[in-house]
């Protein structure tokens, strides 16, 4: 089963709009503040595209939610006029995971950094992904640590000269595709911020997906790390590697040698299976309890409860 992105039919998770019915919003309407990262920043592309996705589908402010940790990209809700919440660092994707199991009326999105999600955010990352929360996480990895101007990241290359590794890092860089994965992530993807098209069409089969998806995205620190994806940018001589159109995106060891590929490896939807989502497992089990309880006042409920504590 091969799919790519450009082939894929998107279905729209707003209904279609009526004649005279309530418009989505346009883009004068989603902006908030100015962003503030350093020009040339990738992460004004990914920002943009954003800002395109909920035009195109026709959403309402209600019905968006951005959600980020700490870091660059993690400014993310400050330039968005919508619900969302600038969490602490690492911890985005609880605070996630609670908006989106109370809420699964909303496709939650979370923005993070390489920092943020597979270093002090690594371990919410593993879980989040293995229990198929329903959401999408867009990461954008510019392989350093911008905010605090050039300290080496976990995937910053070997021998990468940052202030924390002044000759050279030599710790090994993690493999976020890889990582994704292996801890059970229902929905991987990769792009580059220098590839808009594509950025925006990943970001829509994400929020189509019915789970935890996830998007690796290149995006270019020119301040402390230019030139870092050149080799995934054919206007700067590098190759833009989609994945084969005869790869079998269900087929988790297919999945797993393609992430393998040397940097910068394969662009596209490397996995992608469907299976229960915690939100529908969470959801059948309250059912079941609250079916225990029909018909009786709160009185009774409560009563019951008491009972079962002698």
């Amino acid at each position: 089963m091969s799919q790519t992105l450009s082939e894929k039919p998107i279905t729209a998770l707003a209904p279609e709009i009526a004649p005279g019915a309530r418009p989505g919003l346009t883009r004068k309407e989603i902006v908030a503040d100015h962003p503030t990262w350093c020009p040339g920043c990738g992460d004004f592309s990914v920002l943009a595209l954003y800002f395109k996705l909920i035009e195109k589908r026709k959403l309402w402010h209600e019905k968006i939610t951005t959600i980020s940790g700490i870091g660059c990209s993690s400014r993310f809700p400050y330039f968005v006029q919508a619900h969302g919440a600038h969490f602490i660092h690492g911890r985005a994707l609880p605070f996630a995971s609670g908006v989106s199991l109370s809420r699964p009326d909303l496709h939650v999105f979370a923005f993070s950094g390489d920092g943020d999600a597979f270093s002090i955010g690594g371990n919410h990352f593993t879980h989040t992904a293995r229990k198929n929360i329903k959401m999408t996480l867009v990461v954008m990895d510019n392989q350093v640590y911008g905010l605090t101007k050039k300290q080496t990241s976990p995937t910053s290359p070997l021998g990468f000269k940052s202030k924390t590794d002044i000759w050279g890092a030599v710790d090994y860089p993690i493999n976020p595709a890889k990582q994704a994965i292996a801890v059970g992530a229902t929905f991987v993807a990769r792009t580059s911020a220098s590839n808009p098209n594509h950025v925006l069409a990943t970001m829509e089969a994400a929020m189509d997906h019915e789970g935890f998806s996830f998007v690796h995205c290149l995006s270019e620190c020119v301040e402390f790390y230019e030139g870092a994806f050149d080799s995934a940018n054919p206007r700067k001589g590098g190759v833009f590697n989609e994945v084969p159109k005869s790869h079998d995106v269900t087929d988790e060891m297919a999945a797993y040698k393609l992430a393998s590929a040397d940097f910068p490896g394969n662009f596209g939807v490397l996995y992608k299976i469907n299976k229960p989502t915690k939100n529908a497992k969470e959801a059948e089990i309250n059912a079941s309890f609250q079916s225990k309880f029909t018909g009786l006042k709160d009185w009774q409920i409560l009563q019951k409860t008491f009972d079962r504590m002698k």
